[in-house]
This record gives C-alpha cells, sequence and structure tokens, in this order.
C-alpha cells in the first residue's frame, strides 16, 4: 500500500462532514485494503441510530466484515479522523487490522497511544502498526470548532 495516506484521511474526513452535518460528532473512518483500494467507509451516526456502539469505526468495520465476508479484515488499514477509544480499539484488534491510520489525539478517551495503548500491549494477541497525525490540524480543528459551537448554544 502507498504511504501516503493523506488521500485515504481526505476520505474520512469527508465522512465526518456527514457526521457533522446529521448533528453527530464529526468522526470518519474508511478501510482500505491491501492495494490501498476503499473497501468500507462511515461515519458517526449513535445519535441518528440510538446506538452507542455506533462510532464511525465500529461501523466501517462491520462494513468491511460484509466486502470480505469474514470477520477477519488482515492486511486491512483503518483510517480515522480522530484516535479510537478502548471499545474501537478492541474491534479493531478482533478484527485483526494491519495498521490504523488516525489524524489527531484524544487525551481523553484514546486507547492507541494517549490514555491507553491497545496497539502494543503484550498481553492482549494481536498487534496494530499505528501511525498519528495524517492531516492532524483539519481533523482537530473540525473537532473543536464542533464541541466550541455546541458549547456556545448552551449558554444560549
Amino acid at each position: 500500500m502507498s504511504d501516503d495516506y493523506s488521500l485515504l484521511m481526505g476520505e474520512a474526513l469527508e465522512e465526518a462532514k456527514k457526521a457533522l452535518k446529521m448533528g453527530e460528532v464529526p468522526v470518519g473512518a474508511v478501510l482500505a485494503g491491501p492495494e490501498g483500494e476503499i473497501v468500507a467507509r462511515d461515519c458517526n451516526r449513535s445519535i441518528t441510530l440510538k446506538d452507542p456502539t455506533a462510532h464511525a469505526e465500529i461501523l466501517t468495520l462491520r462494513k468491511g466484515g460484509e466486502a470480505y465476508n469474514n470477520y477477519r479484515l488482515n492486511d486491512t488499514t483503518l483510517v480515522v479522523t480522530i484516535e479510537p477509544c478502548i471499545m474501537c480499539m478492541g474491534a479493531a484488534l478482533n478484527a485483526r487490522i494491519a495498521r490504523l491510520i488516525f489524524g489527531t489525539f484524544d487525551p481523553r478517551a484514546g486507547a492507541a497511544g494517549s490514555l491507553y495503548d491497545m496497539s502494543v500491549d503484550d498481553r492482549l494477541s494481536h498487534r496494530i502498526e499505528v501511525i498519528s497525525g495524517v492531516r492532524e490540524k483539519e481533523c482537530r480543528d473540525l473537532l473543536q470548532g464542533f464541541f466550541r459551537r455546541r458549547r456556545l448554544e448552551k449558554k444560549k
């Protein structure tokens, strides 16, 4: 797969913008196959689906499983606009993805290097290569803008 993850992150950002339009936390994800082709994509839809597990990563991994007709997603790359939480990292580990690419860190809930680092935990049966900071400013600005607007709305 190409070392240029910027294009894939651009696709994840487009998904995040879809979430934003729906009033969801703007997080997007894409799953790329071994040759870099996009296999699946989605955005946060927890509010819309009334489902606490409907994070962009989970929905994308589910679609990936359908596309491959397998719960193992070997040799794939998950690209996400923000560092995954514990739930999403657990799902990525169980899916056996090869690598995780993310834009901005999540110091409050991140499980790929910030608060936790499940990607290299020797107690777990799988390791995931992690590459962070891809288009970080764009990813961070999108999220910060969303939460800034939300706080202003609550003050009104």
